[in-house]
Formats: C-alpha cells, structure tokens, sequence
C-alpha cells in the first residue's frame, strides 16, 4: 500500500486535487487553440478515454479569445498553458478557465505578475509554477557549471513560488519536469521536504510512444510509489488518447486507481497453441471504452490456464481448439475456438451492466 504524501487541496474546477485526493490524469490538446472546432473535438475524445483535466496552448491572441467558447462547449477542467505574454493570462481567466499555467519569472515585470495574480485572485483560480529542465533560468545553471541538477530544479520552483507568495497568493500547484528519470525523481523528493503544495507530476518530451511509454512508465511510477504527485500528464509525441490511456495503466499498476479493463495475459510457450496476442489485442480493442474495473485473464494454456486466472473477474484458458470460460475462477462455458473472442465480450459486458459510465472507482 502507497502511502501518499498529504499536500494542501487545490480546486480546480469541479475537480479537486491534493490533501490525499485521488490523483487526476491529464492531457494537453495538441490542435492549435484558435481552431474552436477542431479543439474541442479533441477535448471531447479525451474525454471519452477518462481525461479529467485539459490543458490547452494560449501562444497569441487569437488562442486567448478562442477559451471562452472552447470552455462553454467542454464538461472537464480547461487549463491555460502561458508564456512571456501576461495580457493572455489575464484573459484567459476572464474567459473561465479553471487554472493558469505560467513561470512568474519569465511573465515579465512585477507589475505584470500582480496583474496576473489579482487576475487569478478575482476569478477563484490557481496557478501552475511549471519549471522545466530544458528552460531553466541561467543564473541556476551558472552556479551548478552549465549543468541542470535536481537542487538547481528546485530552487527555480521555490523561487517563482515566493513570488506568488510575497503577492499574498497561496492557490498553487507546482510541476518539475525533465526527460532524465533521475533528475525528475531526485527533484521531486527534494521539493516534497520543502513544500506542501500540491505536485503535477510528468516526465517532459518522453517521445515517442514506443520509448516513450517506458520512460514515463518508469519516471511517472517511482515518483507516485514514493507518495509523491497529486495530477500526472503522460508526455508523449503522438496522439492525446494514449497519454490518458498510459496514465491510468500506470496508476492501476501501482493500485492507486480502479478503472477500466485490466488484460492479464501469459507470454505463451511451446505448450500454447492459440494466438493469446490476437485474442488479447482484440478483447482490449472492443471493450477498451468500459470504465468500469475488471480484470480479465486469458491464458493459452487449458491446464494451468484456470488456475493462473484464479483472481480475475473473468478468464480465458484455451488450447487444442476450445476455450474454457471462468469467472471468479468457477467454470462457466466451454466455447470453440473461432467464438473466443465474441464469447469472451459477451461476458465481460454482462459484468459491466448496462450502466455505460462509472466514475466512482477511483481510490485515495
């Protein structure tokens, strides 16, 4: 059992994090902002896949003013990414947006900060210290000799979080990020002894899915074992789906959430004589819209297959051309092995019921 770090709860929007609240999963559109339409349909998938937070790129006017209509047609929390330019920051919360994501030193002036905090302050929202490997100011990789280090991240973040609090503003949420596994988790255990605000946790550029999963797996998994993180964001270079797909794989493998369709699936050996990963790509793919949690078992093997799948709510042990059928670990059917597939669906979704989406499944 992961005993979680208790950080100050932060609203946002409907939604609330830190103070022991279940850990949000997040995404960041990758349209450009100012295209309404073609935004908030991607909003809308991401919503679908279980996003419970969005965070959209506000890079020129046109994107400020494009959040009042993209914020009307969403049902989630919309987030406003910003840089250097503090008049977007300004009317994004006017526009309604549920939290700011800006770095305080490079939004200008004191003046500019304040107007962004008084701002923030009016409309009831917080802000996001984000402080990134890859843009850390000069003067703290002077010191570390050109180098990025875990204190040099951490100073940055305590910095610009000082700012905000000299300002009177407290409504924080703070990100350190980096590509580097070490880095960003050194930094986050450094940050934790140091602060209780809430930490949006997220390895920045992992890459491309097929790396980039791993990376973040990794990154993302030791941070959250060690109790630390309050909201996650898989990066990755590709579609916004799969970061919320990863994002959830990664707190059910640590049990920190309980939602969707969990495959357990053998390797297969010289015994197995049906295709387990065509079977098991399949299953996945039909009933990968199910927020409900089940676990599901298929196994190539008829003679250890049951017992292996004993814990999961519904198992599949095939071989020599049938598949048995089990719930619970009790036998239910035995089916041919052309049916596997649809028989196996069919019982899953007689689990589910017909309610279509569950959203209390999640844990502290």
């Amino acid at each position: 059992m992961i005993f979680r770090d208790k950080t100050k709860k932060i609203k946002i929007g409907n939604l609330t994090i830190g103070g022991g609240s279940p850990i949000a999963v997040q995404s960041m559109t990758k349209t450009a902002t100012s295209d309404i339409d073609a935004t908030v349909a991607q909003i809308h998938n991401l919503e679908e896949t279980g996003c419970q937070i969005v965070r959209c790129a506000v890079p020129d006017e046109a994107a400020a003013l494009a959040l009042k209509e993209i914020k009307r047609q969403i049902n989630i929390p919309l987030v406003a990414d910003i840089h250097f330019n503090h008049r977007y920051a300004i009317m994004a919360a006017e526009a309604g947006v549920d939290k700011l994501r800006i770095n305080p030193g490079n939004i200008g002036d004191l003046e500019k900060i304040k107007a962004v905090v008084a701002a923030a302050t009016a409309h009831r929202i917080p802000i996001r210290v984000g402080v990134n490997a890859g843009s850390l100011e000069r003067d703290i990789k002077k010191k570390a000799r050109g180098k990025v280090t875990a204190a040099g991240l951490v100073q940055s973040a305590l910095r610009n979080v000082k700012i905000l609090e000299k300002l009177k503003f407290t409504n924080i949420v703070v990100s350190l990020k980096a590509t580097h596994v070490p880095l960003a988790l050194a930094a986050h255990q450094l940050i934790a002894a140091r602060t209780k605000y809430p930490l949006h946790v997220g390895i920045t550029e992992s890459g491309i899915p097929a790396t980039g999963i791993i990376r973040s797996s990794v990154g993302i998994g030791a941070i959250l074992a060690q109790g630390l993180g309050d909201t996650i964001r898989v990066s990755l270079t590709g579609a916004p789906e799969e970061e919320v797909r990863v994002g959830y794989e990664i707190l059910k493998s640590l049990e920190l959430v309980k939602q969707g369709i969990t495959i357990i699936s053998c390797p297969t050996c010289g015994r197995c004589d049906i295709d387990v990963e065509k079977i098991a790509a399949a299953v996945a793919y039909r009933v990968r819209h199910i927020t409900k949690s089940i676990t599901v078992a298929i196994m190539g093997c008829e003679v250890n297959g049951p017992g292996e799948a004993v814990d999961a709510d519904i198992g599949l042990a095939g071989g020599h051309g049938v598949g048995l059928i089990f719930r619970k670990g009790k036998f239910v059917k035995k089916v041919a092995e052309a049916d596997m597939i649809e028989e196996l669906v069919k019982e899953i979704l007689e689990i589910r019921g017909r309610k279509k989406h569950d959203r209390s499944l999640y844990v502290a």
